[in-house]
């Protein structure tokens, strides 16, 4: 399962849409505006783990990347990394609230970010934490 299909069914499970195509295709959209790359394509798993340190959230990020427990994420602190404007869009887009939008953000992300680095194959790809982090901080110039 690639990262795109694992986000849209967590997203989907916690805001309790129905798993018909048309809605996961709603999903991945907002999940691509939300995350994407660029154009809005795919997840940019280096530029969320560089906006997470770029907001005070380093150790936050670490805890995610690799192997171990993760730390959970507030809604505020996912404002701050995403921006409110774009939580309302997602929120207007899935036709539900805002709150609905955040709570499955702060359970699909960390598990996301957790499976894509399980045994440290995301981090050494990239040198490390500091090399995702230059690596996003290229994407945010």
């Amino acid at each position: 399962m690639d990262l795109m299909e694992m986000a849209t069914s967590m997203l989907g499970a916690k805001l309790g849409g129905s798993a018909d195509n048309n809605s996961n295709e709603l999903i991945q959209s907002v999940i691509g505006n939300l995350m994407g790359g660029s154009g809005g394509q795919g997840i940019d798993l280096g530029s969320i783990v560089g906006n997470l340190q770029n907001s005070g959230l380093g150790d936050l990020a670490a805890s995610w990347l690799g192997d171990g427990n993760n730390e959970g994420i507030s809604s505020s602190q996912l404002e701050s990394v995403f921006g409110s404007d774009k939580i309302a869009q997602a929120a207007q887009q899935l036709g539900t609230d805002q709150s609905e939008v955040l709570k499955g953000l702060q359970d699909m992300l960390p598990q996301l970010v957790d499976k894509s680095s399980s045994g440290g194959s995301l981090l050494d790809s990239v040198g490390g934490l500091g090399g995702l982090a230059s690596m996003a901080s290229k994407f945010l110039k």
